[in-house]
């Protein structure tokens, strides 16, 4: 069965994966996104396929239209991006969810919320389990992101819970791959770049501390099974890479893959930047068949050639 599928934040790195994926099975896709973080340039090859509809809103301020199913992504995920205006991304995230749970109500939509492994903070328990409450500090420089995150997970379960919408919540460990920012601050992305660039790599703290990472194709399948599913339920599903890597490790990785001559170099951790970060994902194994396929390495060769790309047409263009 075919639908018609609105897409908040449909331009941004997940969002714009996830049209693709959604135009080539059929579906009529409805990209919304306000351009704040998200690429015209990302949705570019889109635009020409008779299914798609973009349309620029923020998702701050109400919208009446017809869809069948929502997958809200709408917000900046990137420490550098949500900390630039915190406000602004609590907003984004309640008044965000409100408006798309109303949304879901009107139309009797089934509705999918990104959610994050921020929802864990700085965790005190490794791997993090869904029934794991977190360790978040509410009054941090992140914690714009993490309790706005951990409030539309309590709206999602409000909504569902008096007015019967039908939702997902997809807790999202950290995902890499092509349609990354370059100037989002994220590690992945901050290591190829200055790799490629030829200058040394920063690590903060000493490299110790310890991330999962998923490629974006891996996360992209596991939200479609998700919303696909009937019988998955409301409860939040861990999605992300259980294996662990130092942040130290991922970083002799990339200057392998692109014969970088770069340096370590240490820089002091940042504010309430958590040690340790890996998802239990039996949940998701059990009721989806679900776990990752592509090997870090093959990941990153992927990436790694996304971003040559990008560093080629910025240097044609200066």
């Amino acid at each position: 069965m075919t639908h018609t599928i609105l897409v908040t934040g449909g331009a941004g790195f997940l969002g714009s994966h996830l049209c693709k994926r959604l135009l080539d099975e059929g579906h009529a896709v409805i990209c919304a996104d306000n351009l704040s973080t998200g690429s015209e340039a990302n949705i570019h090859a889109l635009r020409a396929h008779p299914n798609f509809t973009f349309l620029r809103h923020d998702v701050t301020v109400p919208l009446e239209i017809r869809a069948d199913r929502i997958f809200n992504l709408a917000c900046p995920a990137s420490p550098v991006h949500y900390q630039s205006d915190a406000i602004r991304t609590v907003k984004t995230s309640v008044q965000g969810a409100i408006h798309m749970l109303d949304l879901a109500k009107r139309n009797k939509a089934r509705i999918f919320q990104a959610s994050t492994s921020e929802v864990y903070g700085d965790p005190e328990r490794h791997p993090q389990t869904e029934d794991y409450w977190g360790h978040v500090n509410p009054i941090g420089i992140r914690s714009c992101y993490d309790e706005g995150k951990r409030c539309a997970e309590t709206l999602f379960f409000d909504y569902h819970r008096q007015h019967g919408i039908d939702i997902r919540v997809g807790r999202i460990f950290n995902t890499y791959g092509p349609h990354m920012h370059p100037d989002d601050g994220r590690v992945v992305s901050n290591f190829i770049l200055q790799a490629l660039r030829g200058q040394d790599i920063t690590i903060y703290g000493d490299g110790g501390q310890t991330r999962s990472f998923c490629y974006v194709d891996d996360l992209i399948e596991v939200i479609a099974r998700m919303m696909d599913s009937d019988s998955c339920g409301p409860d939040p599903i861990n999605i992300g890479n259980p294996v662990e890597i130092t942040i130290r490790e991922l970083a002799r990785r990339v200057i392998a893959q692109t014969g970088a001559k770069s340096k370590l170099v240490e820089k002091p951790l940042p504010g309430d930047d958590p040690l340790r970060r890996c998802p239990d994902i039996a949940r998701a194994r059990r009721l989806l068949g679900w776990e990752p396929k592509v090997a870090l390495d093959d990941g990153l060769r992927k990436t790694i050639a996304y971003f040559e790309t990008v560093l080629s047409k910025d240097g044609a263009a200066s």
